[in-house]
Formats: structure tokens, sequence, C-alpha cells
């Protein structure tokens, strides 16, 4: 009899072993019984942070690419990635007239545009210009 009891004690604490080392189940892992319901969200506004221009007149050095009577564009001497294109003001435009008239700038010669920061219109521009081909 005390053999019994014995096995069963020993057996007693094999099972409570096996259970407390075992994992429960998860609950993730049920299936869900009620279908989940998920609405249209508002969608959120994001703005982009863009710096503030300085106010007054800026100077952009550059090579000259090509212009007409309203407006020139120009590649930054150090940087062949950075182009610009300017409006022209009606001072510049009418500056920029007489030189077309007389032949005009020549595809790389270097020009200096002052302009707007708040508007980016060209106020006026400095450069020689090259003999036409």
């Amino acid at each position: 009899m005390k053999k019994a009891f014995a096995y069963s004690g020993i057996s007693a604490l094999v099972v409570l072993g096996v259970t407390l080392l075992t994992p429960a189940r998860a609950a993730a892992q049920d299936p869900i019984l009620t279908p989940v319901i998920v609405g249209e969200a508002a969608p959120i506004i994001v703005q982009a942070v863009t710096p503030k221009p300085k106010p007054g007149v800026q100077k952009f050095e550059g090579l000259f690419m090509q212009a007409n009577g309203t407006q020139v564009t120009l590649r930054q001497r150090g940087n062949e990635m950075d182009i610009q294109t300017f409006p022209l003001s009606q001072e510049a435009s009418a500056k920029m007239q007489k030189i077309i008239d007389k032949g005009g700038y020549q595809y790389g010669d270097k020009v200096t545009v002052y302009f707007d920061s708040t508007t980016h219109k060209a106020l006026k521009f400095k450069g020689k210009p090259s003999r036409p081909l």
C-alpha cells in the first residue's frame, strides 16, 4: 500500500511539472468570431517645411544656357545639376532684347543675375556676351 501512495505521489508531481513547463495556448490563435469593421479614417495632412527666403536682392552666378525676351536660364558654375530659370523684369527684359538683337549670349558665357528672393524675378544681370559663331 505504501508503494501505491508513493507511485501516485510521484505521478502527481510529474503531471504537475509537465503542466507547469508547457506553455499555455496563445489567445491570439483563437479564431475571431465577429468580423472586424474598419472605418475609413480622415487623411493626415502633413505640410513640408520650406525655408523662408531672405527678403531682398540676391545674386546667382552661372553659365548661360538659353534666353529669350522674357526669361533667362543659367547653370550654376560649381554645380552642373543646379539649373535655374529667371523671369525678367521690364528693365531687364528691355536690356535682354537689345543684347539678343546684337547677337545675344552664347552657351557657356558667364552671367550674374540679381534677383528678388521673394518673387524670383531677375531685376538685372551682368555679363559680357561673346561673339556669335
